[in-house]
Order: C-alpha cells, then structure tokens, then sequence
C-alpha cells in the first residue's frame, strides 16, 4: 500500500565537473548517480514519511541495480519496478552553461525506460493510493503516455488525487503527441506544480498571474503550486495566496530540487500539514537539494529538514 504513487523513467546520470563544459569536445564527468525526476520525487516521498510506490524498468545490469538499491533503502516500493535483460538501463548526461542553465543528452527512448507502457501500470499500484504524480518528463514516448492514462483512469477510479509537475523538458517535448499529452494532464489535475518556465510554455503571450487564474477556472482543479526558484514559491487556489520566500544557500547542482520540493509538498499534505507548512518544508527541501552535486544526492528526511530550518528566519505574505 502507498499513498503516494508515480510512474516514469529510472535512469542512471553523469554530470560535468566544470561548469561551462560542453557535449562537442571531450571533458570529465563524474558518475553513475541514481537519477529520473520520478525516481528523485518518490524517494524524497518516501524519506519525507511517506508511503510511496514506482512503476518503471531498468536494465539486468549494474546501472539498474543501483537505482533499485537506493529506492529500497530509502522505503520505495520498487515491486512494480520491471527488469530487462535485452535493453540497458537508461542514461543521461547533464552539462552546465555560465548563466545557470543545463543541457541534457538522453538515451531512454532505446533504453529499458523506454518499455515502460499500460502494461506496467498494475492496479495494485494503487491500493491504499491518495495521490497519483504525474510529470511531463515522463511523457516521453507513445507507451509511457499509455501508462499516464492508465495510471490516471485508475486514480480516478479509487478516488485518488492527481498531482501535475510539467517539468518541461525541451529534448523531450518536440512531438505533437508529447504536447497533447501535456496538455491532456493538465486537464485532469487536482493539483499544478509548475516552474515559472513550464507556465510559459503552455500560454507563452500570458502572464503568470493571468494563466493561473485562467487555469483555477476549471472546476476540478483545486489548487496551483508555483515553483519559483530563488524566489521561493506560492499557493493559489480561489480563495487565498500564500507566498514563501525561498531559503538563502550557495547553489552547487540544480538538479532535483524542483523534484524534491514536489515530493516533500505531497508527502506534507498526505500527512495533513496546511499548505503553509507544506511551502516551508519543500522550500527547505529544494534548497537543501543544490547542496550537492549529483540529482538525488541533496534529497533529505524529515530530521534533516528540521535542523535546516531551525533558526533561519521563514517570510510568509498570504492573500486573497
């Protein structure tokens, strides 16, 4: 039994170790690091408390048993996590650009990730499930986006909630069924988790503001998380406004933090925490992310979160 479910890619990364490196020339990259932005969500999930299960499939190798291993140590339920023998695990390498962006190289489409499909998506998945997370990464090919409608039709089901974090991935967004798929989940959610980047990208000539509250028109959708980096992050749903001012550190890997901010947010309000606390923790959670370098060498438990956040001062402004 979980309560908090996802489904998507598990792959292995290799990161540059100078910033400003680039694919077209020969450079040092350090790794194997565990990685998958479902496989950093649900272990941030897991170590936040939470019951939490993943559907994906690794290779019959090295690569594959290092993803488990860490997942399984961490308290993920890994029993829907397929192995096979005629594909490797998947791959990505990460460089990093001076103004802060990344680039990314990709084999999941020829990897096993890239078997993932409706088959994968056991009902028993679901057993005991609040919350179904969705992420735009993991809407990379015409399977994995018939596991997303599976996944989706049984949350919908048993009652469950839809979490949706865009996590707009230009490498993997350039078909028109990728796009429709995007959108498609959009349509479902009960819960947005955008970047400020992602909001852009569904409604590029509108602003923020404008695209959320065209957004918290639809009925079923109860509320938008805004992540906003350095800035913090915000709470809206029709009734109120809640922001929190991101916590102040020295950045040395981006990678996950939006990742491990979703899965501390979800993991807090399954628990009942008010969406206020929940901000705080997963802001912490994201900060505590960039320490390290390596996508889920930053992730964090509840005690570490804890120590984090005591004695540094936490700004609040709510709305209506």
């Amino acid at each position: 039994m979980a309560e908090i479910v996802t489904f998507g890619e598990l792959l292995v990364e290799f990161v540059a170790t100078q910033i400003g490196q680039t694919f077209d020339s020969a450079g040092t990259f350090e790794g194997p690091f565990a990685s998958g932005a479902p496989a950093i969500f649900v272990d941030q999930a897991a170590r936040q408390g939470a019951t939490a299960a993943i559907a994906g499939c690794v290779g019959q190798d090295a690569f594959g048993d290092a993803i488990l291993r860490r997942l399984a140590d961490n308290g993920v339920s890994i029993a829907c996590v397929a192995r096979c023998a005629d594909r490797p695990t998947g791959t990505a390498f990460v460089a990093y650009r001076a103004d802060g962006g990344r680039q990314f190289v990709f084999n999941i489409a020829q990897s096993a990730a890239g078997l993932l499909d409706a088959e994968g998506i056991s009902p028993d998945l679901f057993e005991g499930c609040r919350w179904l997370h969705i992420m735009g990464s993991s809407l990379y090919n015409k399977g994995a986006i018939s596991a997303a409608r599976a996944a989706a039709e049984q949350a919908r089901r048993l009652g469950c909630k839809i979490s949706f974090d865009p996590n707009i991935r230009p490498e993997l967004t350039g078909s028109p069924e990728v796009q429709r798929a995007l959108w498609e989940t959009l349509e479902i959610c009960d819960l947005f988790l955008p970047s400020e980047s992602d909001l852009r990208f569904f409604h590029p000539a509108v602003t923020g503001d404008e695209v959320i509250r065209m957004m918290l028109e639809r009925q079923s959708l109860e509320a938008v998380v805004l992540k906003r980096g350095a800035a913090g992050s915000t709470y809206i749903n029709r009734e109120q406004r809640i922001e929190v001012r991101a916590f102040e550190v020295t950045e040395v890997d981006p990678t996950g933090a939006g990742d491990c901010f979703c899965g501390t947010y979800l993991a807090c309000i399954a628990r009942g925490l008010p969406a206020e606390q929940a901000l705080v923790r997963a802001n912490a959670a994201g900060a505590m992310a960039v320490l390290k370098r390596g996508p889920m060498e930053g992730n964090s438990s509840r005690e570490e979160l804890d120590r984090f956040i005591a004695g540094r001062s936490v700004a609040v402004r709510r709305s209506l």
